[in-house]
């Protein structure tokens, strides 16, 4: 198996259990600007910058997504996630840090990308105690608003390399828990496309969309790369 150099981890439902408050929240921001919102709908859009998959579901369910109501409603969904958070705070997923730890100690670089935005996004891991830093978990963190578009294009991947001096696509392994973490990372053109079964998607859903191995959590990933 070739060396692994980088490895780029979705945040929520891969590497962190947040209780799919994002799920419900994201539902909840769109159904308040009058959208009728389903939990297809829901599940296609998971994994993609928020405001694009807010403006996608306003769309499909009958609002139309004006640049100012979709920056309303990313607001709203902010203000009611980091409430969430408050009363019910995310936690690592089981085997999360070790397998971070384990591929920091094979030589890889680690690094989370995510639908969220940088101020999301950064208060989350603080209440983890993830940093980013020499010596500290994490070697980077790309958002969705620092990319010119989110998942299923691959431009966080790629930004992930660019920050961790990565030279070669053939060297990453991507991991997530949805179809588009899935379709990003196929996109980009990673060695290995991770689904992982700790978010919302089942193992035929994963696979259908070009997973190369689908395993019951991130936990399972260094015994499968050979570590």
């Amino acid at each position: 198996m070739p060396q692994i150099s980088l490895a780029a981890f979705d945040i929520a439902g891969t590497t962190v259990d947040e209780h799919g408050g994002v799920y419900r929240v994201l539902r909840e921001a769109v159904e308040e600007t009058g959208a009728a919102v389903t939990d297809e709908g829901v599940q296609t859009w998971m994994g993609a910058d928020k405001t694009e998959a807010i403006s996608h579901l306003m769309s499909e369910g009958g609002v139309e997504p004006t640049a100012e109501r979709v920056e309303a409603a990313f607001a709203r969904f902010k203000e009611l996630l980091a409430q969430r958070y408050r009363e019910d705070p995310p936690v690592a997923l089981p085997g999360a840090e070790d397998t971070m730890r384990a591929l920091r100690a094979a030589g890889a670089k680690v690094a989370l990308t995510t639908g969220f935005s940088a101020d999301v996004a950064e208060p989350l891991l603080a209440q983890l105690g993830w940093k980013v830093g020499e010596g500290e978990l994490l070697d980077a963190l790309i958002t969705a608003d620092t990319v010119a578009a989110g998942r299923p294009y691959p431009y966080m991947i790629f930004s992930a390399m660019e920050a961790t001096g990565t030279a070669a696509v053939g060297t990453v392994v991507v991991a997530g828990d949805t179809r588009v973490d899935v379709e990003a990372g196929r996109n980009a053109g990673a060695a290995h496309v991770i689904g992982v079964l700790t978010g919302k998607l089942e193992r035929p859903a994963l696979e259908a969309a070009g997973a190369t191995a689908v395993l019951d959590s991130l936990a399972d990933l260094p015994a499968h790369l050979g570590l």
